[in-house]
């Protein structure tokens, strides 16, 4: 999470969407640099509204705007299902070295989700509390030069981030079917991304 107080912008850190490597190149301007844990770190929309929201209205007297990049929701499971082939997970329930996409992808999409499939949704990340704000920008993870161009203007510097936190390469096949699947079961995140122009 990046805190641009003076000028009343929060980025979220969606996972899985290239927030690590714009925290890279915007944390030396940010006001405030949340990394770990990854759960403050990648605080989503509602934990932001709980626990930070208060402290900016209540010490501050402002409200800040909030930011997310999204990612189209197949690519966004591929690269979840890439990082979680790393050989250090071998053997540990999160591992997705012995299934293959189709399956992750199959995993995913049932209600109680098994360790490696089990992460989560980028339509929850950015939804609010009952009583919070809804997320003020949304950018694709497909189109960074919009992205860019609203932090040059907003900030005034147009970030220039890295690769970083690259998953392995992999072949990611899903089947015809399991796209219906997913599409039909995790329509709320299609329509998230679709939402986005």
């Amino acid at each position: 999470m990046l805190v641009f107080y003076k000028d009343r912008l929060v980025i979220l850190s969606m996972p899985k969407t290239g927030t690590t490597a714009l925290q890279s190149a915007l944390g030396a301007r940010a006001d405030l640099v949340i990394t770990g844990p990854p759960e403050l770190k990648h605080a989503p929309l509602y934990r932001y509204d709980r626990f930070f929201r208060p402290i900016y209205e209540k010490v501050c007297d402002t409200t800040l705007e909030t930011l997310a990049v999204v990612r189209e929701p197949v690519s966004w499971l591929g690269s979840w299902y890439r990082y979680r082939q790393r050989p250090f997970l071998e053997g540990k329930p999160n591992s997705t070295a012995n299934v293959n996409f189709d399956e992750f992808v199959e995993a995913y999409c049932r209600g109680a989700r098994p360790a490696f499939a089990n992460v989560g949704s980028q339509a929850r990340f950015v939804a609010p509390r009952p009583d919070g704000a809804p997320i003020t920008h949304l950018f694709r993870y497909e189109a960074p030069e919009r992205l860019f161009d609203f932090l040059e203007h907003r900030i005034g510097l147009r970030p220039e981030p890295q690769r970083e936190n690259v998953s392995p390469a992999t072949a990611l096949e899903l089947s015809d079917k399991m796209r219906d699947k997913l599409r039909r079961k995790c329509a709320e995140d299609f329509e998230l991304y679709d939402s986005i122009p």
